[in-house]
């Protein structure tokens, strides 16, 4: 293996790199700075959205990325700082403004997404949803009308949508106090809908079936936040809840939404990537 990098299609391409980089807190570069950095950036943000896409474990991170405890580390470390999160607004900001919108929203969507967990997830992180039948975790996240992110939260499956909307609804209010007016589905109806206008003096409309609907049909109101759960269980590590802290759940949620806006950012411009894996080579 050369040391280029692997050229698997969830690496980044060098344009889309260029977003991410100038974003991340300063290399250590020495003793007084902490101890110099021995893999390059690119490859450990390259290994993390490997991992989102593949699902696979970070044990089993191929070879030619640098050694998992290390990515992990960087993983936690990003996490615990706030940098994945700086990242995240600040490129949801980007797309707003290329699509002609002011970087701060007026109406955001809620919903709620209940997912089976690993063996490994802790039973006190987990629970059973009654109504979908999943045994697991729920993630409440909070959108933009373009499906962009603006807050995102994890609990055990069993709590009610009425109740697991709270924080994020907070977080919303407090994140974007510009957002007047939140949509949601029936779910949500109820004593939710008073708390909102009481407590962050917010507007939670129900979008409510229209009278003989049977099955499934897209709200106009509503498609956006269900696109993002598309986009999120494209991703393989979110088709089931592998994490032991929901946090770090919420984190890996937004790494795949960072990788969704970069590829977004840099539609339509011919993609450089930093360098493909060696043929193998055939026997002298």
């Amino acid at each position: 293996m050369n040391g280029v990098g692997g050229g698997y299609p969830s690496d980044l391409a060098d344009e889309q790199w260029a977003l991410v980089e100038p974003l991340l807190p300063p290399a250590r570069v020495g003793p007084k700075g902490g101890r110099r950095e021995k893999h390059p950036r690119r490859r450990i943000v390259d290994a993390i959205f490997y991992m989102v896409r593949t699902g696979c474990a970070w044990r089993q991170l191929p070879k030619d990325f640098p050694p998992w405890p290390t990515v992990y580390w960087y993983f936690t470390w990003w996490h615990d700082d706030g940098t994945v999160e700086r990242i995240h607004d600040a490129l949801r900001g980007r797309i707003r403004e290329a699509d002609d919108r002011g970087v701060e929203p007026s109406t955001g969507l809620i919903d709620s997404q209940s997912v089976r967990t690993a063996d490994t997830v802790p039973a006190a992180t987990r629970g059973f949803d009654a109504d979908k039948k999943v045994k697991g975790r729920k993630r409440f996240i909070v959108t933009d009308t373009l499906g962009l992110l603006l807050a995102v939260h994890v609990v055990a499956a069993s709590i009610q949508d009425r109740d697991g909307a709270k924080r994020p609804l907070l977080w919303t209010h407090l994140d974007h106090p510009g957002v007047r007016k939140v949509w949601a589905d029936q779910g949500f109806a109820g004593r939710l809908v008073d708390w909102a206008a009481t407590i962050l003096g917010r507007e939670l409309e129900i979008v409510r079936k229209s009278p003989g609907q049977r099955g499934f049909q897209v709200q106009p109101k509503r498609w956006a936040v269900e696109r993002t759960f598309s986009w999120l269980t494209a991703h393989r590590r979110l088709a089931r809840d592998y994490e032991t802290s929901p946090a770090h759940s919420e984190t890996m949620i937004r790494w795949a939404m960072i990788g969704v806006m970069v590829r977004r950012l840099t539609r339509g411009r011919p993609a450089a990537r930093q360098g493909l894996r060696p043929l193998p080579q055939a026997a002298d």
